[in-house]
């Protein structure tokens, strides 16, 4: 894990948006640095069609064994 140094009007905005989605400052920084690098590797891509893609190959991943646990 590293350090990444943003300004404190872009750590503000990340607060902002980490409080309306539900999601810890460090999470909702994360998903916008994913969902910018796949968009910077796919631009014929919208945001929906990219988060599609990601919950499609999600739903097609094995479930972490913590959660099997908790389902059974």
């Amino acid at each position: 894990m590293g350090i990444v140094k943003i300004d404190d009007e872009l750590h503000e905005e990340i607060r902002r948006a980490s409080t309306v989605m539900c999601r810890s400052i460090n999470a909702q920084a994360e998903f916008w640095m994913k969902i910018g690098r796949l968009a910077e590797a796919n631009p014929t891509l919208s945001f929906n069609d990219i988060v599609r893609i990601q919950l499609d190959a999600a739903a097609q991943e094995p479930a972490p064994p913590s959660e099997r646990a908790e389902a059974a």
